[in-house]
Formats: C-alpha cells, sequence, structure tokens
C-alpha cells in the first residue's frame, strides 16, 4: 500500500486518489471511441482491478488493489483495497494509451459520493446499512459500508456519544427491480432491521435498530 505522499511523488497528473482508488476521467469524441479506448485498457490491465465507466462523451476509470497490505509502526499487517505501486504503474500505461487515441484527461470530471452517518454504536446498524445498499451485510467491515460493485456510495460512521434519535433529515431510496425486492428486504431484516410501512405497493420503509430509516423502491403500483 502506497501513502499519500508516494502516490503524489509518482506525478499521475491525468489521476487522483480518493477514498480507496485512483480515479481519471478522460474525453472521449464518441461512444465507438470510448468504447475502444476501454477495450484497450482493458488489455494494458491484464487481470488487475479495472472499473470502466463509458459514456458518449467521457470514459471513467478506476485502478485499485483488493488486498493491498499497510503496516503499522509495530509491523503488524492489515488489508483492504487501496493503491499499490501496480496501480500507479498500469496508470501510467493508460495514460499514455489516451494521449495515442487523442483522449483528453479531465480532471475537473473525478468526483466519489461518500456519506458519514452519526452514532455511537456502528457495529449495531453496520450490518443493516450493508444489507440495504448492497444486499450482503459481510460488506460492513472495519467501520464502514464499501460496495464491491462500487454501485452505492461508501458509508462510514461517525462515532458519538449516545443521544436519543433526532428527527430524520435525509433518507436512503434504493430502487430494485420488482423481482429483488423482497430478497433485499428479507437481507434488511437479518440484519436487525424493520419494517416499518409497507402500506404501499411501490415502497417498503425499514429502520434500523437505532431508528435510521430507508425505502426499498420499485416501480410496482406507480
Amino acid at each position: 500500500m502506497l501513502t499519500v505522499q508516494e502516490i503524489q511523488a509518482a506525478g499521475l497528473s491525468d489521476w487522483s486518489k480518493l477514498a480507496q482508488a485512483l480515479h481519471a476521467r478522460f474525453l472521449a469524441s464518441s461512444f465507438a471511441a470510448g468504447v475502444g479506448f476501454a477495450q484497450a485498457a482493458g488489455k494494458l490491465a491484464g487481470a488487475h482491478e479495472l472499473d470502466v465507466r463509458v459514456t458518449a462523451t467521457f470514459v471513467d476509470v478506476r485502478l485499485v488493489t483488493p488486498g493491498a497490505v499497510h503496516r503499522d509502526a509495530d509491523g503488524a499487517e492489515q488489508s483492504w483495497p487501496s493503491v499499490t505501486q501496480l496501480d500507479v504503474d498500469v496508470a501510467r500505461q493508460i495514460s499514455a494509451l489516451a494521449a495515442e487515441r487523442g483522449l483528453r484527461p479531465d480532471p475537473t470530471g473525478i468526483f466519489q459520493s461518500e456519506l458519514g452517518l452519526d452514532t455511537a454504536d456502528a457495529d449495531q446498524i453496520g450490518p443493516f446499512w450493508a444489507a440495504l445498499l448492497t444486499g450482503d451485510a459481510a460488506n460492513y467491515r472495519d467501520g464502514e459500508v464499501v460496495d464491491p460493485t462500487n454501485c452505492a456510495p461508501n458509508l462510514w460512521f461517525q462515532q458519538t456519544t449516545p443521544h436519543e434519535a433526532p428527527r430524520q433529515r435525509f433518507h436512503f431510496d434504493i430502487w430494485l427491480p420488482i423481482a429483488l425486492a423482497p430478497a433485499r428486504i428479507a437481507a434488511v431484516l437479518a440484519a436487525g432491521g424493520v419494517v416499518t410501512d409497507d402500506t404501499e405497493p411501490s415502497f417498503t420503509v425499514v429502520a434500523d435498530a437505532q431508528g435510521n430509516r430507508a425505502c426499498v423502491c420499485t416501480i410496482e403500483g406507480r
């Protein structure tokens, strides 16, 4: 696992490390040009972790090593997704490829959504939110929820002192195909959640053990 200073010293002007990974956006003249670039980038990366999103005007690329190793001051090792030298090397190759194909980098388009939830006990509600956002309670670990498919934003938990639950000012709406919604609700219940309202066919309101609510939504009945 590279440090922030090591990543900055690598001089990857097209790329930025955000929460876990290296991110870059390259502007494409057409969807076909973006697809061709993405395919070539995939060949460069080989078996390495590479996520690509192609649109008619840009290509987003994400590079990360799933099992990057971190050593603390005592020499103990931990492993979690982060940037390694392999990611840096592949990033340089992808930037060179983009330049060859006439795709310009767009650093202003690089961003990552992340949410923080105040709680005095993250372990009590973390599995609920992992089940809700990803369908698998096991995606809560080390105090945060990380979606391996990168569809849901990262969710981390801000440590607080115990307090009465305030009136909730925002909540998640999770949209699913009609056939998949029951399984997601079952995963939420198995992870300690409760259903608070299921009177409307188009959405089911669920809550974690501390009263934080969310909705599992479908198009049924709308």
